[in-house]
């Protein structure tokens, strides 16, 4: 042991009182390894980092319905956000009675029924979500689907963004544009079925890695397959836009690299062989049902070139953004077809980065690619004809018109095509962050630039957090009434107010309650006796809207005549009625006349039991 006054050997411990020596050369490997292992592991946590701001982003802006999940919709479509409550409780039922969800039903519209594949359902996610659904309500599974709609949809486009080789920065930025868009926005607005759009993104590149040759034709085509049938259960209309995209892609790469796209050609075609076999072997049923069915319909149940996007709500910002002004939101208020719809805006400043990306990286195929995706779909969701300010423009024939008459296309609304174009415009902003981080280089000049600009293009977009309202609730009897009727499973009953498009009161009362019973009424789209495609199919009897009128204390219009009402009641042959009114209101005193007394009378509601 040296002494106090000896001298330590080099590298070794200082003494006490002593100051520790500077690291010697031996020692800055170790140092620098360790920074390297940090600087790795920081790049490895990033894109964890990323997918938990998505989240957040998601709460933030569901947090309106999150405050009270098991109630709060969206303001404005209560209809809707009724009609996906519906079909939610509907798959839960089935799937907690160990049966999947039949495809067609009279579990609503009886006795005629409906397919939930022509109508908005989703399956998958209802199926998927039958646990929350059970346990805590359909608008709990809702609320949980509208939020991974948001932050899963951002997460889709940057997974593929990053596989495509695009940097973290710009792929996150690719995704914010994509899953916070106005248009997933406003389809939140009781559209779940369009804007749950997570699916989207990994479709396209699985059709794109086929074309180009990317990944064994196989597995390849295996994935894409499953893939598609998910979205067909998901959301048909959204599925049928993304094939849309997909077309215009690939007639982008036959031009821009036909040797390529040539040399790809027989791997391409067996990988989508296989896809196509994927999709048959688990949809084929399904897709047979639909259109060999006994419900097939054709057409649109919506009149002809009306939801499409107006010119100027490409730059007219709507109340739901941060960054808008009253004059604004007057005029995006006024558009035709109605909040849910407003899908088109991406504000000026987006729409020159992109454009300016299209036009100084055109020599790059990625860049190329989007820009003409995103012009084409954008063109397409414009319509038929022209709307400007309100406006249509006859005179002036757009591409839409000659696709609106086509089986299958014909019933998809063109202003939903500004989904899958956000998608294109998302990838077409991160192409461009990275074409313009290689030719300004990675000063730090450059790169507050590049983030000014970013920012420039995407702070426009950001929205207010959801408005929400709560949705109407059972009355307080609901449940005892019905039990006390004592109905067997599936027992057809006439609720008044019967349930129609605009008065969808009672398909929430048994979505939150969960009875099993089979609704007469209902809001649907089915078909008329022709098999075109209607609201309300071929129409419901006029006993339906006359009891709605007496219900609301409207202005009804003359009574059916007894013979006509007793002959609408043999057909729908309820097995009980039960009203939302007393036994001496008007609707319970006109009911009184038809039916005789009623069974039982509880808590403003009245019951007739007919059956049994």
């Amino acid at each position: 042991m040296s002494s106090a006054g000896s001298a330590e050997p080099a590298g070794g411990p200082a003494t006490r009182g002593r100051a520790a020596p500077m690291p010697s050369a031996l020692s800055l490997p170790a140092v620098a390894g360790t920074a390297a292992a940090w600087r790795a592991r920081a790049r490895a946590a990033a894109p964890a980092l990323v997918l938990a701001c998505y989240l957040g982003a998601a709460i933030a802006l569901t947090s309106h319905l999150w405050a009270s999940p098991g109630s709060a919709t969206v303001t404005g479509n209560p209809d809707d956000a009724s009609q996906f409550a519906w079909f939610m409780r509907y798959a839960a039922t089935a799937i907690s009675h160990g049966h999947p969800p039949s495809l067609t039903t009279q579990a609503m519209n009886a006795p005629n029924g409906i397919s939930l594949l022509w109508n908005a359902s989703m399956l998958l996610p209802d199926v998927l979500l039958t646990p929350v659904t059970v346990l805590a309500g359909p608008q709990v599974s809702l609320t949980i689907l509208s939020t991974v709609g948001f932050a899963g949809s951002a997460a889709s486009l940057f997974w593929v963004l990053r596989r495509w080789g695009v940097s973290l920065p710009a792929a996150a930025a690719g995704g914010v544009v994509f899953g916070f868009s106005p248009a997933l926005t406003h389809a939140a607005i009781g559209h779940y079925n369009l804007q749950f759009a997570v699916l989207v993104p990994l479709i396209a590149d699985a059709a794109l890695r086929l074309l180009t040759g990317r990944g064994r034709p196989a597995r390849a085509g295996l994935w894409l397959g499953a893939l598609v049938a998910a979205q067909l259960f998901t959301g048909e209309e959204l599925l049928l836009d993304t094939a849309i995209a997909i077309v215009i892609m690939t007639v982008m790469l036959a031009l821009s690299r036909p040797r390529q796209l040539a040399g790809t050609a027989r791997t391409a075609v067996a990988g989508l062989a296989v896809a196509v076999g994927t999709v048959l072997a688990a949809a084929g049923w399904a897709l047979w049902a639909q259109f060999g069915g006994p419900l097939t319909e054709h057409g649109s149940a919506f009149e002809i070139d009306f939801f499409k996007n107006d010119l100027l709500s490409f730059v007219i910002p709507s109340g739901f953004e941060v960054f808008h002004t009253g004059a604004s939101a007057a005029a995006a208020a006024r558009y035709q077809g109605g909040a849910p719809e407003y899908l088109a805006y991406l504000g000026v400043p987006m729409l020159l980065v992109i454009g300016a990306t299209a036009v100084l990286g055109w020599r790059h195929l990625a860049a190329r690619t989007a820009a003409l995706t995103f012009a084409v779909l954008e063109l397409l969701s414009l319509g038929a004809h022209p709307l400007v300010g309100g406006t249509v423009h006859p005179g002036v024939t757009l591409p839409w018109n000659w696709l609106e008459g086509l089986p299958v296309i014909g019933a998809a609304l063109p202003t939903r095509l500004s989904i899958v174009a956000d998608a294109a415009a998302g990838v077409l902003l991160a192409v461009g962050i990275d074409l313009a981080r290689r030719r300004l280089g990675q000063s730090g000049a450059a790169t507050t630039l590049i983030a000014e600009m970013t920012a420039f293009a995407v702070l426009p977009l950001v929205p207010f957090p959801l408005p929400a309202t709560p949705a109407t609730p059972p009355p307080p009897a609901w449940a005892t009434v019905l039990g006390g009727l004592r109905l067997a499973t599936g027992a057809r009953v006439l609720v008044v107010p019967v349930p129609t498009a605009t008065l969808t009161a009672a398909l929430r009362w048994q979505a939150s309650g969960g009875q099993q019973i089979d609704l007469i009424g209902g809001y649907f789209e089915g078909p008329d006796q022709t098999g075109q495609t209607y609201i309300d199919g071929g129409g419901l009897p006029d006993l339906v809207y006359y009891l709605d009128d007496l219900w609301q204390g409207n202005a009804a219009g003359a009574a059916p005549s007894p013979a006509e009402a007793r002959a609408t009641l043999a057909y729908w042959r309820p097995a009980a009625v039960v009203a939302d009114a007393s036994s001496l209101s008007v609707v319970g005193r006109y009911l009184t006349g038809l039916l005789g007394p009623p069974t039982l009378a509880y808590g403003g509601m009245t019951a007739w039991r007919l059956e049994g």
